[in-house]
């Protein structure tokens, strides 16, 4: 009997993609291993960079320049090395990958896939969209719905947070059980077959034996 193999966790996923990553990019690089965050279709990896030095009290301003300074730097010092990581890493995992880089209380995604999203809506729910275009606040459907999506993001992300570990600890108990079980039963199953398979043999080997039928 086929083995049944279950897919593996987001959790399994994403600690697969992180080890991968730290393998794959220059030590150095970051100050820390980088965050991976994932989807059907992309790859996000950012890193955190150190902080410039600008002394005790720094010019209002100053250390968001250097911050962002820094962090258009390091976008372009690496280009050809993430570009050739990129590249592997989509190969293996067919997605896309993203870059991103954080410094302070800065953060930049140098590059990020805009994948379309199919929904139907209903009048009422049209009707936000729409209001939302009449108030100059979007340009078109799709920006107004990529708009509330991103407010939904912001101001429900420990919600969101706790739905995502919530789904990740679910698929981790579901990987533990039906395996056990299957190849238990697969163990008992095989286990009968041969048993009735010996009790067969046993039976031909005792008719063999007997004389033979009137003619």
């Amino acid at each position: 009997m086929k083995e049944n193999t279950a897919p593996p966790s987001p959790g399994q996923v994403r600690a697969e993609l992180l080890g991968w990553f730290v393998g794959q990019l220059p030590d150095g690089w970051f100050g820390a291993p980088p965050s991976v965050s994932f989807d059907n279709d992309e790859i996000l990896v950012v890193g955190e960079l150190p902080r410039p030095d600008l002394g005790d009290e720094p010019a209002d301003g100053a250390r968001a320049a250097a911050e962002l300074a820094r962090i258009d730097r390091f976008r372009e010092d690496t280009r050809d090395v993430r570009m050739r990581v990129a590249e592997q890493a989509q190969q293996r995992y067919g997605r896309k990958v993203s870059w991103g880089a954080s410094c302070g209380t800065t953060t930049r995604w140098f590059t990020t896939a805009s994948v379309p999203v199919m929904t139907r809506l209903r009048i009422t729910e049209r009707q936000v969209l729409d209001t939302l275009i009449d108030a100059g606040v979007a340009r078109s459907r799709s920006d107004a719905l990529a708009w509330c999506v991103r407010l939904v993001g912001r101001n429900e992300s420990s919600w969101i947070a706790e739905l995502r570990e919530a789904f990740e600890h679910v698929e981790q108990v579901r990987a533990k059980g039906p395996r056990s079980v299957n190849g238990e039963a697969a163990t008992g199953e095989a286990a009968s077959n041969e048993a009735a398979g010996g009790e067969a043999a046993s039976n031909e080997a005792a008719g063999g034996t007997g004389s033979p039928p009137p003619a």
